[in-house]
């Protein structure tokens, strides 16, 4: 069983007992969290496809960590102009252990 959410204006693909990266959110370490923006549930024998999204599901998860990911650069640069731009950028996480798949039906 798996489904398929929206989180921070992407797309993931979820599955029962396995731990997913998501766009940080509110929570500490060890809370319990609901999502409710299930795009797509697939239990195995059916396929559900919401419009947007699938009217009685839900995802119950546990947050196991919040932090931030490696660090990725950004260099601009344009010939023959002395323009040179440097940047970094870390994006912050919240890491999500999904415990249960819920369809209400």
């Amino acid at each position: 069983m798996y489904a398929i959410i929206e989180n921070g204006g992407k797309q993931y693909k979820i599955e029962e007992g396995k731990k997913v990266k998501l766009e940080k959110f509110a929570g500490a370490e060890g809370d319990e969290v609901k999502i409710e923006n299930v795009l797509a549930v697939n239990t195995g024998e059916t396929t559900l496809i919401g419009s947007p999204y699938v009217s009685g599901a839900y995802i119950n998860g546990k947050v196991v960590a919040q932090g931030r990911d490696k660090k990725v650069t950004v260099f601009k640069y344009k010939r023959r102009k002395d323009y040179k731009v440097k940047r970094g950028h870390r994006q912050p996480f919240t890491e999500l252990l999904v415990e249960k798949i819920i369809v209400e039906a």
